[in-house]
């Protein structure tokens, strides 16, 4: 699919991004067309050829109705992850990398589910964190609001499923 100046999209692994440019680089030393991508959540900036786009991943906003289906299920808590950590781990960094909201949400019930019971590594705290924030900001474009809005939405849900685990 080809994409415009403006336009956002996503980045699987990394969230949503903005098209700033598009201009011709030298990689490698072949010229190519290029998408320069800035990362809403950090303002890092990205570049990814045209040509390989659709390798990488890169995807349009999710439809409303996904976004609506994805919070439904994070607010139903319905989670059956691994119970060894290194699988888990494992496994919810495949979820991220596919960067497809309903993944997202479920690497983030695996997480909150964890949490609940126990104190999370710093490598799955910070899994927990950008899984949330890439849902929250997602669902801020899809349905316009504020990121701040949607990350308060998910907090409030979270702390409902760590009170009904308890």
């Amino acid at each position: 699919m080809e994409y415009q100046v403006g336009d956002k999209v996503v980045y699987p692994g990394q969230g949503i991004t903005q098209i700033v440019s598009i201009t011709e680089e030298d990689l490698g030393g072949m010229k190519m067309v290029c998408y320069n991508l800035r990362l809403l959540a950090t303002e890092s900036k990205v570049v990814v050829p045209v040509a390989n786009a659709d390798k990488v991943g890169l995807r349009t906003l999710t439809d409303t109705s996904v976004v609506s289906e994805a919070m439904d299920r994070l607010r139903s808590n319905e989670e059956n992850g691994a119970t060894d950590w290194k699988d888990r781990y494992r496994a919810n960094l495949e979820r991220i990398k596919t960067g497809q909201l309903g993944e997202i949400v479920d690497v983030i019930l695996c997480l909150a589910n964890v949490a609940a019971r126990k104190t999370l590594s710093f490598r799955e705290r910070k899994m927990f964190d950008h899984a949330r924030q890439m849902l929250s900001y997602e669902v801020a474009e899809v349905e316009g609001r504020t990121a701040e809005e949607v990350e308060l939405e998910v907090e409030n849900v979270l702390d409902k499923l760590a009170e009904e685990i308890e």
